[in-house]
């Protein structure tokens, strides 16, 4: 809905606000009255009008007047609206967010804000800067795209290239973000990429992309049990979707023919290999020592420092950890606690999980980090009464 708008109107928040107050107007309505025949349609209509009562109340705003009056033909085609259309709406924006006249973090920031539908601080957290850091940047993004007159349209094929990185990393964190917890965020990501594979077929940064998500949400069963995260080593492979790991292979195999060797090729092909069992550690940290020269990224060493703690021990895996700029980062301390817990030095990783702890935003994280400090406790414990009973 608020592609669509945003394609009608021409303004970002000016399509939020109508956006808004037509839900709000169905959450007062649809209980009492009951949901009209098509729900999509009625708020687009319902949206649309709220837009035009707030130009019409504002007469500095007359030119925007006439835009709508220009696309009065589209209230007559409200009813044919289906996912499709959204489909190719959601993808005109994520271009219009991603112009080459914005900053690139602007543009991923933007599109995660305005279609995927993450509050700023969500993003901010995603961009590890903070809340009203984030904010600043939305505003300035919104009010360049005004100020430029940037269209809401796919670019023409010979302007797509330049436009990729930004849209493959807003389809990534969209991903990235999802696969959290918010599957559904997860499946409009792989939509988007099925999307960006029809419109792009020859480009193997996409494919790659594409079969890296699809191989991570096959896992997405397995992830949690009883509301409780699993950890890759934990989950039960049964709960796999199998077809999907096929699918998301197939499409890395397009990618490779297609000689990608880019940063979401290699992603994708390290999924793959998590998928196999046993899982070959020893490709799993050479691949992402490769994605380390591509990107770096700390991020990407730390997940290579996990698979080195497979191959050559978890003092070896600390020593790569110990060196990254990541104080901030939940993942480095959650990280580092089981590698000190692996290698016996028990309070120095109940301290690491415990500052985890504290900078986890998630339940489920906080959860399971709580469980490993009791892991800990009971571990010291344990130990405590066979030294007392020996003597």
């Amino acid at each position: 809905m608020l592609a669509a708008l945003i394609g009608y109107l021409g303004d970002f928040d000016l399509a939020e606000e109508a956006a808004q107050e037509a839900f709000a107007i169905a959450a007062e309505r649809w209980p009492r009255d009951g949901a009209p025949a098509n729900p999509r349609a009625w708020l687009m209509t319902t949206a649309r009008n709220r837009a035009v009562d707030r130009i019409r109340r504002d007469r500095t705003l007359a030119a925007k007047t006439e835009l709508l009056e220009a696309t009065e033909a589209t209230e007559q085609t409200m009813d044919t609206f289906d996912a499709a259309s959204f489909a190719d709406e959601r993808l005109e924006l994520i271009f219009t967010c991603c112009h080459p006249a914005l900053a690139v973090e602007a543009q991923v920031a933007l599109t995660l804000r305005t279609l995927g539908g993450l509050s700023t601080r969500e993003i901010a957290r995603a961009f590890l800067v903070g809340e009203s850091t984030m904010a600043q940047r939305l505003v300035r993004a919104k009010h360049k795209i005004k100020a430029a007159g940037i269209p809401f349209r796919v670019p023409p094929d010979h302007l797509l290239p330049d436009r990729l990185v930004a849209v493959l990393a807003v389809v990534y964190l969209i991903f990235n973000e999802g696969y959290a917890a918010r599957n559904e965020l997860a499946a409009q990501a792989i939509r988007l990429g099925d999307a960006l594979a029809e419109l792009m077929p020859d480009e193997p940064e996409v494919h790659g992309l594409k079969a890296m998500m699809l191989l991570l949400h096959a896992r997405r069963d397995a992830r949690f049990r009883a509301g409780e995260l699993v950890l890759l080593a934990d989950q039960d492979s049964a709960l796999w979707d199998e077809a999907e790991i096929a699918r998301g292979r197939a499409v890395l195999d397009r990618a490779i023919a297609l000689h990608g060797r880019g940063a979401y090729v290699v992603q994708a092909a390290i999924a793959s290999l998590h998928a196999e069992q046993p899982r070959p550690w020893a490709q799993i940290a050479a691949l992402y020592e490769q994605l380390a020269r591509l990107t770096g990224s700390p991020v990407v060493q730390l997940s290579r420092a996990v698979a080195i703690a497979e191959v050559e021990g978890p003092e070896a895996a600390l020593a790569i950890v110990d060196r990254l700029p990541l104080e901030d980062y939940r993942y480095l301390h959650a990280t580092r606690g089981e590698l000190l817990r692996r290698a016996g030095r028990a309070d120095e990783a109940r301290a690491a999980y415990g500052r985890a702890r504290e900078l986890a935003h998630d339940a489920a994280e906080r959860r399971l980090l709580e469980r490993r400090l009791a892991e800990l406790d009971r571990v010291a414990l344990g130990a405590d009464g066979a030294a007392d009973g020996s003597a």
